[in-house]
């Protein structure tokens, strides 16, 4: 037995727009009929409760919960994100330090012109 996404919105108190969501962020995927509409079981009814849980013990939001799924899936996302956070800042090869404000201003007004 399988609940269409209105009818798994109300047992679940998600809206079926946040169901969509959920489901965009890969978190909770429902099974399709053979006409396209979403089909919610009891394992899918499972996650969105665990989620909801989830979200509640640790006060973070499903957009967390979807990167932290991507940070699963992408290894060399992670490892970006790793040599970002151990970075030192320094002032670039070249760049006298009472230089270095500067030239990260022209930097970002480099970009922002692009």
């Amino acid at each position: 037995m399988t609940l269409t996404i209105h009818e798994a919105a109300k047992t679940t108190g998600w809206s079926p727009r946040m169901l969509r969501y959920v489901e965009q962020l890969g978190l909770v995927e429902p099974a399709r009929s053979s006409a396209g509409y979403r089909l919610y079981g009891p394992a899918q009814l499972q996650r969105l409760r665990t989620l909801r849980e989830l979200l509640e013990t640790y006060g973070v939001e499903l957009g967390d919960v979807g990167f932290a799924l991507r940070l699963r899936r992408e290894p060399e996302l992670a490892a970006a994100l790793d040599r970002w956070f151990s970075a030192v800042p320094a002032a670039p090869e070249g760049v006298a330090d009472d230089r270095w404000l500067a030239f990260e201003q022209d930097k970002h007004q480099h970009l922002l012109n692009l």
